[in-house]
């Protein structure tokens, strides 16, 4: 018995909706439960589920559903009515003791100093909140998607005329000064300077340096479409700008998916300036050759994440001798090591020819589907190379397949993935039960901001995606590719031994992991191989204001900055024909 209510625009922390999810699904005599915004994406997963009614396919985008699978109707309208019970439930925290004030220019007021404003509402807000930020002269972290490029542009450009700086939209990881924002992994400090898009290349760069020995001074995302024609670098520059004046910072990495090639050639002349030396990996992206010869002594272009790391720690040790590498270089080279033994000592079934990569992270899912041309004739996925090779449902594989789980038709009305697994783990039983599935391949992203404990929720998933493989007479081999460092709060090492207690075969370098996965399925189909800003901001405390989720707020009072959490709701309870009307009202 299926019993779905429909709440028409209402708005709350997505936190809160996964909170609520789980206490109905909880509740005795519950089969399921979902709790999702009306998007497409969000349809088609319940649709998987067996949760999704005519009445719920009517849904428009910004409706909340919230559906119950119950034995008996009486048990799915009893669930029901407890959801707003549960809903006002506050979560004991402390930082639910403080006052939260209603507005941004309230919370300036109660906390003056603060420098930066962390925005995670949704989209169709996020540009006006992003706006009034700057008018209060206050730099922004924009972790919202779905915010319009147009509406990118002007901000970066107002930022720029005032001095201040724009991380996104879409941006997922900063370090300033030490303090994580975002999704952010506790890396030891040192002389490197990080640039780069959105979020988990970033995260994989600035975990390898501390697996190799070395650390970063900031890291500065700059939002996925930074390099664009559209947005023409704006944020790249300001930041290249930035750790080229900061005194700790001795050399600077800058990576990227592939830029529109004259924003790409202006960035690269700019690096050709900055005193300090500086890497670039723009991927797939290859540079002039008249680029490369003038390029000089300062400037080194890489093709991969981990190169990325390795040049600029090797820079490090010879810009500052006494810099070491750790003993965690030699705990990957062992893991990778197990990779190639365990991935080619697999037995497996007539059917099972296709690569299933479930990611997290869209720089990581966009390095894979790099490196796996050099294997494979085509890879599909959600965020494709070639238009042509786009999945037709993002819900569904075909063939060898890459999913970047984190990407907007995704994430609407929906934490992401790197917070909850709950996506994820259905895709994996479902990639589980195809017989053409050979090999798994996921990311396990680490730090601040993320899941607290992912691999305890992952690892009994891969080991039933495991097993139900073998029931059928499959062996599934599953890898686990986990970006983080032995400092981050999540305990790396227990992460490891969970998710290797389930079957995985866990590895920390991408490129390496990718190159073993992609020989594998080689021998599985062999004609498929191919032809071989002010600088305060760094370097003061970091302060800030949290519009949105309030886990970041948790996250910045638990690495000692301080932070003000903003009561914010829609505007005219997010009736856009009201707040038309409000804005207009306001801005006279």
């Amino acid at each position: 018995m299926l019993k779905a209510e429909i709440r028409n625009g209402a708005y709350y922390d997505s936190v809160v909706l996964m909170q609520l999810q789980r206490a109905l699904a909880a509740l005795p005599g519950v089969l399921e439960a979902g709790v999702v915004m009306g998007t497409p994406a969000n349809k088609d997963v319940l649709a998987q589920s067996n949760l999704l009614t005519p009445e719920i396919q009517a849904a428009a985008m910004d409706d909340l559903i919230i559906v119950i699978s119950a034995p008996k109707e009486q048990v799915a309208a009893d669930a029901l009515a407890q959801v707003d019970a549960l809903l006002t439930r506050r979560r004991q925290t402390d930082v639910d003791i403080a006052y939260r004030p209603k507005s941004l220019e309230a919370a300036v007021r109660m906390q003056p100093e603060a420098q930066w404003v962390l925005i995670s509402v949704p989209g169709r807000y996020a540009a006006d909140v992003a706006k009034e930020a700057l008018r209060l002269g206050r730099n922004v972290f924009l972790y919202s998607d779905n915010v319009s490029v147009e509406d990118e542009a002007a901000l970066k450009q107002t930022a720029a005329q005032a001095g201040l700086l724009v991380m996104g939209p879409d941006c997922g990881t900063a370090i300033v000064n030490g303090i994580g924002l975002g999704f952010a992994n506790r890396v030891r400090k040192g002389p490197i300077g990080l640039i780069g898009a959105s979020g988990t290349g970033l995260q994989q760069v600035a975990a390898r340096i501390h697996q190799l020995g070395s650390g970063i001074t900031h890291a500065l995302g700059t939002g996925g479409r930074d390099l664009s024609e559209a947005i023409n670098g704006q944020t790249a520059h300001q930041a290249l700008d930035l750790l080229d004046r900061d005194l700790n910072t001795h050399l600077i990495v800058i990576i990227s998916k592939p830029p529109t090639a004259h924003v790409a050639e202006a960035l690269i002349r700019r690096a050709q300036r900055a005193v300090k030396p500086v890497i670039i990996n723009f991927i797939g992206y290859q540079p002039a050759p008249a680029m490369l010869n003038n390029a000089g002594d300062n400037l080194h272009f890489v093709r991969t994440l981990d190169a990325a790391a390795q040049k600029a720690v090797e820079l490090a040790a010879i810009f500052h001798a006494d810099a070491q590498r750790s003993d965690s270089q030699h705990a990957t080279t062992k893991q990778v090591d197990t990779l190639s033994q365990n991935v080619h000592s697999c037995s497996f079934a007539p059917t099972q020819k296709y690569l299933r990569a479930l990611f997290s992270g869209g720089t990581l899912a966009y390095e894979t589907l790099l490196i796996l041309q050099e294997y494979l004739p085509a890879v599909y996925s959600n965020v494709p190379l070639d238009k042509r090779l786009r999945l037709a449902k993002a819900t569904e594989s075909q063939e060898h397949t890459v999913v970047d789980l984190g990407e907007d038709e995704f994430t609407v009305g929906r934490l992401h993935p790197m917070m909850d697994n709950a996506l994820r783990i259905t895709r994996l039983q479902q990639e589980a039960a195809d017989p053409t599935t050979a090999l798994i391949l996921l990311d396990v992203v680490l730090g601040y901001g993320a899941h607290p404990d992912p691999a305890s929720e992952l690892a009994p998933a891969i080991a039933a995606a495991r097993a139900m493989a073998a029931q059928a007479g499959r062996t599934l081999p599953v890898t686990a590719i986990v970006v983080g460092t032995d400092e981050d709060p999540q305990d790396l090492a227990h992460q490891v031994a969970q998710l290797e207690a389930a079957g995985a075969t866990v590895a920390f370098s991408l490129e390496d992991s990718v190159r073993q996965v992609g020989e594998t399925l080689q021998t599985l189909s062999p004609r498929s191989k191919r032809p071989a800003v002010d600088l305060a901001i760094l370097e003061d405390p970091l302060t800030a204001l949290n519009i949105g989720l309030e886990i970041f707020t948790d996250s910045l009072r638990s690495q000692g900055a301080a932070v003000v959490q903003v009561d914010w709701r829609p505007p005219a309870g997010g009736n856009e024909r009201l707040a038309g009307i409000l804005a207009r009202m306001k801005s006279q």
